[in-house]
């Protein structure tokens, strides 16, 4: 309310007038339609602006009743929703001023703009200027939509407006505040500014602030607190052998991604097959997937799933012989699946990726999946299987498989892959590199280089030098390269 006193207390100064943030009233006027432009005029200021009521004509604060305040707030909550497109949310806090009882409407400043009369055209946009309401011209519209930005899901609200105490109490900003080695506030305030600057609330100027979607998925104490985010949680599902036919265990989170991002990745490798291997003359139990690759999988699960899907949330599955990462949401339109490996990646979720990256949960972009396939041929396993859908994407990584145990399919792929890996490692794919890859003796150098060939008639790989004959020492890169 800090700012709305002042802006108050500055239209009130002899002469006594209105402001472009500001307009007083002494009740409430029947004409609607005059009502609702005020409205758009606000949501198109910068900043938004308030409506004061209890102020007569000539400036002189006379007060408001509780009849009054609730005819009010019920009138222009319905002109905001029903009256404008698109609509507008207000707030109002009762404020006493000089010893008098005000009320103050508080109308944002909308992102999406020109902000106008619903079922009119844009023409019929409000702005306010030298205090008073007006329509505006074509140009201020143009200036308008050249200003307008539609907010991306993180910005949106996941909550009604709280108390900063009941902020504070919905969220968990200790453990990430931890990954950036960043002191923990010692008070109440100074924690809902952290979470302000790190989007995770939105302050209101008349008091109290709203949970934003990135808030509540990064940080949410119980997800359940955010009803459109509660089925958002990642489960694990263990499978007892290769189906689905019967399941062993499962489990699901409560919390937000960030703040038990490691704990996801602790629950999957307790839950995996493991062996034991001699590490610094000690015996140390690893799991047959490398953690770097399920570190990957698993953040890109969580922050480029489509939150718009309802009802479902990031899958984990476990087989006996695979283990399949998936979440809600196909592959934009711009992404095709042979050329997921070290791209440009392209997020729905751009604020929630830049904070994954800022926690050291993900790596930088575009690198992600390079790393896990590097890991996927260091372990020896088969090539990782990207599966979309409609409103799906599924990756899977193999137990380890003999080279004859693989399917022909499989065998392309692991060729196409290690093609894929040694070209954005500034290098290419040589008989040497993949039966190194594949785990295959010298012996079986024909059975790769057969395996090479027929990655080449099917235009995966070509050459690297067209003219070079060798086949000995033939380089290949892939196709597109």
């Amino acid at each position: 309310m800090t700012r709305a006193f002042a802006l108050l207390s500055a239209s009130l100064e002899p002469p006594r007038h209105e402001l472009n943030e500001l307009d007083w009233k002494a009740a409430l006027s029947s004409d609607k339609k005059r009502l609702t432009e005020h409205l758009s005029a606000f949501a198109n200021q910068p900043g938004g602006g308030f409506i004061v009521f209890g102020v007569g004509n000539t400036g002189t604060p006379i007060g408001v009743d509780d009849t009054a305040v609730e005819k009010i707030i019920n009138q222009l909550a319905n002109l905001g929703r029903e009256g404008l497109e698109p609509p507008v949310a207000l707030d109002h806090g009762i404020e006493s001023y000089e010893g008098v009882r005000l009320l103050f409407v508080h109308v944002p400043e909308s992102a999406v703009k020109p902000v106008h009369l619903r079922g009119k055209s844009l023409d019929h946009a409000f702005i306010r200027s030298g205090g008073t309401t007006r329509r505006a011209s074509r140009q201020e519209i143009g200036t308008l939509m050249l200003h307008s930005r539609t907010p991306r899901w993180e910005e949106l609200p996941a909550s009604v407006l709280l108390t900063g105490a009941e902020v504070v109490s919905k969220l968990d900003g200790e453990p990430i505040l931890t990954m950036l080695e960043r002191p923990i506030p010692t008070s109440a305030d100074e924690m809902l500014t952290w979470m302000a600057g790190e989007r995770f609330v939105t302050e209101e100027p008349a008091g109290g602030a709203n949970v934003t979607n990135l808030g509540a998925i990064a940080a949410a104490r119980k997800l359940a607190d955010f009803p459109d985010l509660s089925r958002k949680a990642a489960r694990i599902v263990v499978y007892d052998g290769v189906n689905k036919a019967k399941t062993k265990q499962e489990r699901e989170g409560s919390r937000g991604y960030a703040t038990t991002f490691q704990a996801i990745l602790q629950n999957v490798t307790t839950l995996l097959p493991q062996s034991e291997v001699i590490e610094k003359a000690l015996r140390v139990r690893r799991t047959v997937y490398p953690e770097i690759a399920l570190r990957e999988l698993i953040a890109n699960a969580l922050i480029h799933q489509d939150f718009s899907i309802t009802g479902t949330g990031p899958l984990i599955e476990i087989y006996d012989d695979r283990i399949e990462i998936s979440n809600p949401g196909g592959l934009l339109p711009s992404k095709r699946l042979d050329r997921l490996i070290g791209t440009q990646p392209e997020s729905r979720n751009e604020l929630l990726a830049r904070a994954f990256r800022r926690y050291k949960i993900c790596e930088e972009r575009g690198s992600g999946l390079l790393k896990a396939g590097l890991q996927t041929e260091l372990y020896g396993l088969p090539p990782m299987k990207f599966d979309a859908g409609p409103n799906h994407f599924k990756v899977t990584l193999f137990a380890p498989r003999t080279f004859a145990r693989m399917a022909v399919r499989e065998r392309l792929e692991a060729c196409y892959q290690h093609a894929v890996l040694r070209h954005y490692s500034d290098s290419t794919l040589t008989n040497t590199s993949l039966r190194e890859r594949l785990k295959m003796p010298e012996k079986q150098r024909s059975m790769v280089s057969a395996l090479i060939q027929e990655a080449v008639d099917k235009k995966l790989i070509k050459r690297a030098d067209p003219e070079n004959t060798s086949r000995k020492f033939a380089e290949y890169v892939p196709i597109w390269a």
